[in-house]
C-alpha cells in the first residue's frame, strides 16, 4: 500500500468495496445515478471509470465540472476507506480540483491514492485521465477518520 500507508488490522470496508467490484453488491446510488463504476481496488488505491457523454454535459456543451468531482471524491473516498478498520469511517473536510482540459465524449479513469494517513487523518490525491493517458483533472482531498459514536450509522 503505496509504502506510506499502513494496513488495517480488519478489512470489511475493502471487502466491501471488492464485492462491488465483482458484482456481488451494488455501488452506491451516486455511482448508479451518473454511471461510475470500480475498475480496480487494493489497499489504498482504488481506480474508477466513467464513459462521459453529453448526458454529463454543463450549458457550455463540455463535461460538468462537478461531475468530475464526483468521479474523483469516489475514487478517493474508496482508496481512503480501504485504509480504515471495521469500526472506523472517515469524512471529507476538503477537496480541490485543477481542470487542465475540457471533455465531451471520452472515457475518463479516475486513480485516487492514499498519500499519507495519520490515526485522525488523511491525504488523498487523484488523478483523471482519458482514454489517451492526458490529464484531464488533478484532485486532492483531506479526510477526517471517525470513531466511535461518530462513525456509528455512516
Amino acid at each position: 500500500m503505496n509504502g506510506r500507508v499502513a494496513a488495517p488490522k480488519t478489512t470489511r470496508h475493502l471487502q466491501e468495496l471488492e464485492q462491488i467490484l465483482r458484482g456481488e453488491a451494488p455501488p452506491p446510488p451516486i455511482a448508479q445515478l451518473l454511471g461510475l463504476q470500480i475498475l480496480s481496488v487494493e489497499p489504498g488505491r482504488v481506480v474508477m471509470g466513467l464513459e462521459a457523454s453529453a448526458r454529463h454535459a454543463n450549458p457550455m456543451g463540455t463535461l460538468h465540472g462537478g461531475v468530475i468531482c464526483d468521479l474523483s471524491d469516489l475514487a478517493m473516498g474508496a482508496a481512503m476507506a480501504t485504509t480504515l478498520e471495521d469500526e472506523e469511517s472517515f469524512t471529507t473536510l476538503d477537496l480541490t480540483s485543477k481542470f487542465l482540459k475540457p471533455i465531451w465524449n471520452a472515457r475518463l479513469r479516475a486513480t485516487g491514492r492514499v498519500i499519507k494517513r495519520t490515526r485522525t487523518l488523511g491525504l488523498v490525491e487523484c488523478d483523471v485521465e482519458d482514454e489517451k493517458g492526458s490529464l484531464v483533472a488533478k484532485v486532492v482531498s483531506s479526510c477526517m477518520v471517525l470513531r466511535g459514536d461518530e462513525a456509528r450509522g455512516r
